[in-house]
Parts: C-alpha cells; sequence; structure tokens
C-alpha cells in the first residue's frame, strides 16, 4: 500500500479520536477516544518519515523511535488514567466527574 493510503487513515483515526475527546462525556470513553487521536497522529509522523526517505532524503531512524517511545509513554499514561477512573470509582460509586452533586447529595438521595 502506498504512504498516502496510511497518511488518509492516520488523519482520519486523528480526526475522529479528537472528535471523541470533545463530544463524549464519559472519562473511560475520553481516554480511549485520547488513545484513537495519539494513534492517528503516530501513524502520520511515521508516515512523514517515511516519504521523507522516499524522496531521495537519507532514510533516518530517529522519527520511528520517537514513535516507539511515544507509544510507550502512551501505554502507561493510560494505564494510570484507567486505575485512577478505577479508584475514583471505588470511592464514590460512579465513575462520572458531575460538578453538580456531591457525595453527600448523592448518599442523601441514596436513602
Amino acid at each position: 500500500m502506498s504512504a498516502t493510503v496510511f497518511g488518509l487513515c492516520g488523519a482520519v483515526a486523528a480526526g475522529l479520536g479528537l472528535y471523541g475527546v470533545i463530544t463524549e462525556a464519559q472519562p473511560l470513553r475520553k481516554i480511549l477516544a485520547f488513545n484513537v487521536f495519539g494513534a492517528g497522529v503516530f501513524l502520520i509522523f511515521g508516515v512523514v518519515a517515511r516519504r521523507g526517505a522516499a524522496a531521495g532524503f537519507s532514510g533516518d531512524p530517529v522519527p520511528h523511535a520517537l514513535v516507539i517511545t511515544g507509544m510507550v509513554v502512551a501505554f502507561a499514561a493510560t494505564a494510570m488514567a484507567v486505575a485512577l477512573l478505577l479508584r475514583l470509582f471505588n470511592a464514590s460509586g460512579t465513575a462520572t466527574l458531575d460538578a453538580d452533586t456531591t457525595s453527600a447529595e448523592r448518599d442523601s438521595t441514596d436513602t
């Protein structure tokens, strides 16, 4: 496949991820949308590095190393975000970030 197809797929993934980050209200869905956005950006970055090598410039391994490092950091950040979301759920009983209700108000309405 050509680099153009990969570039378009990366742009679509980045666009869908950005749309999900902006429109979704649930924190877990925001985390997943941010991962899709990041994957699209990594794909675009890899395509740009590949097209530069195909255009006659010398192949530079640094962009690919940066993408691999970015994937590792994104995985660690996702694991931490999910762990914090799980801790929020265990502490408050809900996985949403409603500013309108406090835990005391939720406890009083549950009884």
